[in-house]
């Protein structure tokens, strides 16, 4: 597979389909791909399944995506935070479906995702809400729940540094969920701050091999701050 370099962000998130299931990287701001989730509201998708770690800070990013309509379903585990005023107001009217998965677990999902895991049992959840509906089964003496993997058609991440060949390396906390991302869907788009010639990147620092890299943009990297968020 040969990695692609687009020449914008609306090149990189081109032939995203409505209904798609869109894996969006990032811990509240931290590795949120800004230029690529705006890229796919000019894009103009809908009736989306996301999966993020949480529901959008402020206005900005996935809140923006959700303002804008293009959100049916969103799979995370961290919903409401003080700045989560968009998605609170969807969620309260009906117009958009919430799942909540634990963190570890949501994680775990992609990650069986990316491995071809069929399912697997988890402790966390077990006798709460989270588990309804679910099949159980007691292992070592404690209950146990059974979940399934989640696969994406998209992920949405960001990386610091990328080369020609698509090989990654990430920036601190930015990195968290874009690398399991990067295995668990069928078309991988990654913004970078800065891409290199093939050969640049030591080996040894890479976290994400270009092999699961579809797509990369250029972008220059946003630090934001969500007036209100703590």
């Amino acid at each position: 597979m040969i990695t692609t370099i687009a020449a914008n962000t609306d090149e990189a998130v081109a032939g995203v389909q409505d209904g798609a299931t869109v894996l969006v990287g990032g811990f509240g701001l931290a590795g949120m791909p800004f230029d690529l989730i705006d890229a796919l509201i000019r894009q103009g998708a809908r009736d989306l399944t996301v999966v993020s770690n949480n529901a959008g800070n402020g206005d900005v990013g996935l809140a923006a995506l959700l303002a804008a309509g293009r959100v049916r379903r969103i799979v995370c585990s961290f919903p409401r935070q003080s700045d989560s005023h968009v998605f609170d107001g969807l969620y309260r009217a009906g117009r958009v479906e919430l799942e909540v998965v634990p963190q570890g677990t949501l994680a775990e999902r992609m990650r069986a995702g990316g491995a071809g895991i069929g399912a697997f049992y988890c402790p966390v959840g077990a006798g709460t809400p989270l588990a309804e509906g679910k099949e159980t089964r007691e292992i070592d003496g404690r209950v146990h729940v059974l979940e399934h993997p989640i696969k994406g058609d998209v992920a949405l991440i960001q990386a610091h540094r990328a080369d020609t060949l698509g090989n990654l390396v990430y920036r601190r906390t930015a990195r968290n969920f874009g690398p399991v991302m990067a295995t668990a869907a069928s078309t991988v788009v990654a913004q970078v701050a800065e891409i290199v010639p093939a050969g640049a990147i030591d080996p040894e620092t890479v976290v994400t091999p270009g092999i699961h890299v579809d797509r990369l943009v250029r972008a220059e990297p946003r630090h934001l701050t969500v007036r209100g968020a703590r």
